[in-house]
């Protein structure tokens, strides 16, 4: 069993200086928090892999393809492979769960 906190995540995605963390990487998925600040541009590019998100705390408006809506803890959003998305408009520092399914190479 592994057991991971969020707090503990965030201190170590942190002290790396970045925006993303990768934790668990399993043949199947992988999973790593993702923290964009109050303001924050959101750089990401399409991935090879389905996504799901789920935020744990903050807010902010994301766009998946066509399709913008606004998100705060407890919202889980999934995206397609290859399917442009991001997030913005972030009206509070957001930490998101990002779960890759094939895991991220």
């Amino acid at each position: 069993m592994q057991v991971f906190r969020l707090d503990d995540l965030d201190a170590e995605r942190a002290a790396n200086e970045g925006a993303y963390l990768r934790f668990l990487n399993e043949r199947s998925m992988s999973v790593g928090l993702y923290a964009l600040n109050q303001g924050d541009q959101d750089p990401q590019q399409p991935h090879r892999q389905d996504e799901v998100y789920l935020v744990v705390s903050g807010r902010a408006s994301i766009t998946v393809g066509q399709d913008t809506t606004t998100v705060g803890r407890g919202s889980v959003v999934f995206v397609p492979a290859n399917t442009p998305h991001r997030f913005h408009h972030i009206s509070e520092d957001l930490r998101v769960l990002v779960v890759f399914s094939p895991p991220e190479a």
